[in-house]
């Protein structure tokens, strides 16, 4: 009588499964798959023996459960050469500045601000940037006609509308864009923030950025 060699090779290998490679397993599975095959073969009715089509289907079907086995070990090994690329990437950019989704500004002694910046989904034929301080304060508003989509970066002199230089601390920036029929255009403050190195998680290498966090390596927009 005919049987699914298959499924008497899945329930012999069930309870070491969980403690065996997926190379062990397969290797396992093909060979208790021959030597079923070779008892089914020589005990098999003489009255209703196997045919070649039934033989066929399962050899057939442990070849899939290998070829599965090969391309998971395929993808394995492209998923680490994928890992250890962006970690050569990622080491690249210690030390250098980096522009982030983010509204952040710092100012430092004497006007000195971070470099900040833009992400426009379309273009726009106006774009308004409004600095405020910790407490909301508008301390500097800046406007530009027909700008493209995309990235750009922006820098400040650290002044407020009366020409003073401001204190130093911490400053949020945000971003209005009209396009050219006067509807809203999407847009993303972007933040600047200095790689100081990098760290390895689940998800990939992400930037140390320090007090800005961290970051993956898609979240950077611009290197400057």
């Amino acid at each position: 009588m005919a049987s699914d060699i298959l499924g008497s090779v899945g329930a012999a290998s069930s309870g070491t499964a969980t403690a065996s490679p997926a190379r062990g397993r397969a290797t396992d599975m093909s060979e208790q798959f021959m030597t079923l095959l070779v008892a089914q073969m020589q005990n098999q009715d003489p009255l209703n023996p196997m045919d070649n089509s039934q033989v066929t289907s399962q050899i057939a079907q442990i070849n899939t459960v290998s070829g599965i086995n090969d391309l998971n070990d395929s993808l394995a090994n492209i998923n680490s050469q994928i890992d250890t690329s962006q970690q050569l990437q990622a080491s690249a950019l210690i030390g250098r500045g980096v522009l982030v989704p983010g509204d952040g500004i710092s100012v430092g002694e004497e006007g000195a601000a971070t470099p900040f910046g833009m992400e426009l989904d379309g273009p726009a034929s106006s774009v308004k940037l409004t600095i405020t301080d910790s407490i909301g304060t508008v301390v500097h508003e800046s406007s530009y006609a027909d700008q493209p989509a995309g990235v750009q970066s922006f820098s400040w002199d650290g002044q407020d509308a009366a020409g003073a230089i401001v204190g130093a601390g911490s400053y949020r920036v945000t971003v209005a864009a009209t396009g050219p029929d006067g509807e809203p255009v999407a847009v993303k403050p972007l933040s600047m923030g200095y790689v100081g190195g990098v760290v390895s998680g689940s998800d990939g290498p992400q930037l140390d950025l320090g007090p800005n966090g961290l970051v993956s390596l898609d979240e950077v927009r611009q290197i400057i």
